[in-house]
């Protein structure tokens, strides 16, 4: 297995280079979650988002993976973009690499659910009224 790839980025993520630094030829399941930003969130249309990481936010993200990583035994990715985003750009591509599916699903789910809550990113929303809100202060 090659170097841990755990990264914050403000240039455009590619899926293709965090599937490629999971896979291996003894794994069947290759499973990539990308994180897209959508047009709306809670009723209100979202016209684009900003994303600011703490100074240690690869920090957290590295240690995420390390943890999961070490819990399943299996290669995982990922790599989270910051600054600004449009609709359909991607926030956040994840991977994990397994024997088989089941496990390479559950521990793709693992490790964005522990992004999500640990890793210290926030997004600012901007509405179509002119409007913005920020999202995990």
């Amino acid at each position: 297995m090659s170097e841990l790839l755990a990264r914050i980025s403000s240039e455009p993520l590619d899926p293709a280079a965090v599937d490629a630094a999971v896979a291996g030829a003894e794994h069947g399941a290759v499973v990539v979650f990308t994180g897209v930003v959508r047009n709306h969130d809670g009723g209100q249309s979202v016209t684009a988002l900003q994303y600011q990481a703490h100074p240690d936010a690869e920090a957290f993200l590295r240690r995420c993976c390390e943890d999961v990583a070490a819990t399943s035994g299996l290669p995982v990715a990922a790599v989270h973009r910051v600054g600004d985003l449009t609709i359909g750009d991607l926030a956040l591509v994840a991977a994990v690499a397994a024997p088989h599916r089941a496990e390479a699903f559950a521990t793709c789910a693992e490790l964005v659910e522990r992004i999500k809550s640990e890793v210290p990113i926030w997004k600012r929303q901007h509405f179509t009224a002119g409007l913005s809100e920020w999202v995990g202060l």
